[in-house]
Order: C-alpha cells, then sequence, then structure tokens
C-alpha cells in the first residue's frame, strides 16, 4: 500500500507538469538557431547526455517553481528527476522539510561522461540568503535514475553570500571545479570521492566582479528599481578536453581567465595559485561558458544576445538572435549540437517590477563547429 500511495504521489505531481515544457520542433530561425522547448518557468541550466536525453532545471528565484530539475521527453512534457520526492521542496515549507533530502534551489546540471549526473545544489532561494546545511552536490545514476551520492558542502567553503553555480569535472570523474558567483567570488574544489572541498582563488581578483563594467541592454543600463545591477562574480567555467586548464569568467566582467588545474591541488598555496593565472582574452558581459569536443570555447553574450567563441586571444561571433533573451548555460549534443539555455534574467520581476513571478524561458540549440 505503502509503495502504491507513493507511485500515486509521483504520478499525480508528474501529471500536473507536463505542460510546463513543449518542445518546438519547426522553430529554427536565423544562424541557424533552433527552438527546442519552451517553459513556464525560469530555467538556467541544460544537460544533454551521452544517450540523447535531455534535462533542465529551474531556481527558485522570483518564484517557488514546482519542480528544479527534470528530463525534457520526446513529447515535450517535463518528468520530475530523479523523482517527484526529490523536487517536492517548497519555500512555503521550509521550517518542515530537512534541506539535504531534497532540491532547494538548483542552480546547473552537467553530466559527467561517467553514466551520472550531477546536481549543483546553492541552496540559497531568491539568490539570496543560503539556508544552513542546504548548498549540496548530487549525484545521480543516469541508468537507475536514483541518487547514489549527496556531497554536502560545509559553512566555511559555502560562505553566507556563497552562490554555487556551475561545475566542471576532471577527465577522471575525480574532482570537481565549481564557480562562486556569490559576495566573494572563488573557485571551489570538490574531491568526488571523500566529498572534501576547499576553497581556491578566494577574493583573487580574477574571481571578482569587475566594478567597471555597466550591464547595458539595447542601449539603456540593466537596473532594478533600487539602482543595483547584476552582480555575479566566478560564473562561467570550462575545462579543456585534457582537463589540464581550467576557464572561467565573472557574469558582471569582461576578462576570460584560465589556470592549470594543477595548481588547484590541495597543498598548493594561494600565492603560487595567484600567480599561475592568466588572462585568456578580453570579452564581454558573459554567463555561461563550453568547451566543445572539438575544442572550441563558446561564450554567451547576453547583453547582445549572442554566443561568441574563442579564436586564439579574439572572440569572434557565432550568431546573433533576438530570442537569446539572456543566453545563460551550455551543453552538447552526443551530434556536437550545441544546447543554450534562454534564462530571460532581464524580464524578472527584479528589473521589471510589474513582471509576474513566473516567466516564460526556452531552450535552443545550433550546429557546434566542426
Amino acid at each position: 500500500m505503502r509503495s502504491k500511495t507513493r507511485f500515486l504521489a509521483t504520478l499525480a505531481l508528474a501529471g500536473t507538469l507536463l505542460g510546463a515544457g513543449t518542445i518546438a520542433y519547426a522553430q529554427a530561425g536565423a544562424g541557424g538557431l533552433k527552438q527546442e522547448a519552451q517553459f513556464d518557468h525560469q530555467a538556467t541550466g541544460v544537460a544533454v547526455t551521452a544517450d540523447g536525453r535531455r534535462f533542465v532545471n529551474f531556481p527558485r528565484w522570483t518564484d517557488d517553481a514546482p519542480i528544479s530539475v527534470a528530463e525534457v521527453m520526446k513529447d515535450g512534457s517535463l518528468r520530475p528527476y530523479p523523482d517527484a520526492k526529490w523536487n517536492s521542496w517548497r519555500n512555503a515549507r521550509s521550517s518542515e522539510l530537512p534541506v539535504g533530502d531534497y532540491f532547494v534551489c538548483v542552480q546547473s546540471i552537467v553530466p559527467d561522461g561517467k553514466g551520472n549526473l550531477w546536481v549543483v545544489d546553492p541552496g540559497a532561494p531568491g539568490n539570496e540568503k543560503i539556508l544552513e546545511g542546504a548548498p549540496k552536490l548530487v549525484k545521480i545514476d543516469l541508468k537507475t535514475n536514483r541518487v547514489t551520492k549527496v556531497i554536502p558542502v560545509p559553512g566555511d567553503v559555502a560562505l553566507q553570500g556563497t552562490y554555487l553555480n556551475d561545475i566542471r569535472f576532471s577527465p577522471d570523474g575525480k574532482t570537481g571545479y565549481i564557480t562562486d558567483s556569490g559576495t566573494r567570488g572563488a573557485i571551489i574544489v570538490v574531491d568526488l570521492e571523500s566529498g572534501r572541498s576547499f576553497r581556491t582563488l578566494d577574493g583573487h581578483p580574477a574571481t571578482q566582479i569587475d566594478k567597471t563594467v555597466k550591464v547595458t541592454l539595447d542601449g539603456r543600463p540593466l537596473v532594478r528599481p533600487d539602482g543595483r545591477q547584476p552582480a555575479f562574480a566566478a560564473d562561467g567555467i570550462a575545462i579543456s578536453n585534457d582537463g589540464r586548464t581550467l576557464y572561467w569568467q565573472a557574469l558582471t566582467g569582461k576578462t576570460l581567465y584560465s589556470i592549470d588545474t594543477a595548481l588547484l591541488r590541495d597543498g598548493v598555496s594561494e600565492t603560487q595559485r595567484g600567480a599561475g593565472v592568466r588572462t585568456v582574452a578580453q570579452t564581454q558581459v558573459a554567463d555561461g561558458l563550453w568547451m566543445s569536443k572539438a575544442g572550441t570555447l563558446y561564450i554567451t553574450s547576453p547583453t547582445d544576445y549572442s554566443i561568441k567563441r574563442l579564436n586564439g586571444t579574439a572572440v569572434q561571433n557565432v550568431l546573433t538572435d533576438r530570442r537569446l533573451r539572456w543566453p545563460d548555460t551550455f551543453s552538447e549534443g552526443r551530434d556536437g549540437r550545441i544546447y543554450v539555455t534562454a534564462s530571460h534574467i532581464q524580464d524578472t520581476n527584479w528589473f521589471k517590477p510589474a513582471a509576474p513571478p513566473s516567466i516564460r524561458t526556452e531552450l535552443f540549440s545550433f550546429a557546434g563547429a566542426r
């Protein structure tokens, strides 16, 4: 009876969510940009696995999203992933539910190439105060669709004001590198076997907001009613295919940086790490980064509705499309096609007070460079 009850509850929750995303198969547009799906809530992260499955996530920024992580099914419906229980957190029940057992505020989802999907949960609804014990990494086995590991990120690593943003993995799958885009930027290194984590480049200029950068859209400053602009430190992150070089950039910045991953090992001094930071290129306000299997580094460009790529030390335009309202996060299909979410940050009630709490967002794709 208990199993039947759980099954019916899962089925009921899934049923309420089927209309939250619909595939738009024929929505190809300028520059080869194709709309893959549309959602009724703000999506940030996307993950495409080696067997072609697609996943998205919905952070609790301006609404109490009814689902945090979902698989986008072939018919366009959304399936709570890995199950309804993990997705059943609600802000209104925050005092009742243990934060370590639920998705609280998921920012990104990334496959590790080893058969697992990792969920990055900064545990800070509204991108505000961290709920104690909520920051974590959740590992899901893609074959069994079950959570196999939860790695809490402790309070001396996920500081109050930290926002765990995105993650990349070493080729052997043993190490994760996470950007902290919060009030004091850093690169957080996680031993995925032991669960131990530590902060690196903590407060280094390369991981911080560039105070000279003004975020503008269509020639106008993007600011909240109180005058604040988007302020995110180390945000986009990518790793070279050989695992030797890590790239990152502050969203509120204009410089792409890199470092040898050997310098991010435990026991290396912060002085050595700081000296090893390299300026790769001058860019623009950027959110997501992606290193493709073909070795092309893609960079989102939210303020001009564009996707760019790195060519040596220069940044080149790949495509511009007005539908890309805040291109956010990348993933890559097995055929080399690049997927990107449009998270519509400029359309939220942070910047448009009359906007509803829930906003419509999209998932797009385009052909990657060979």
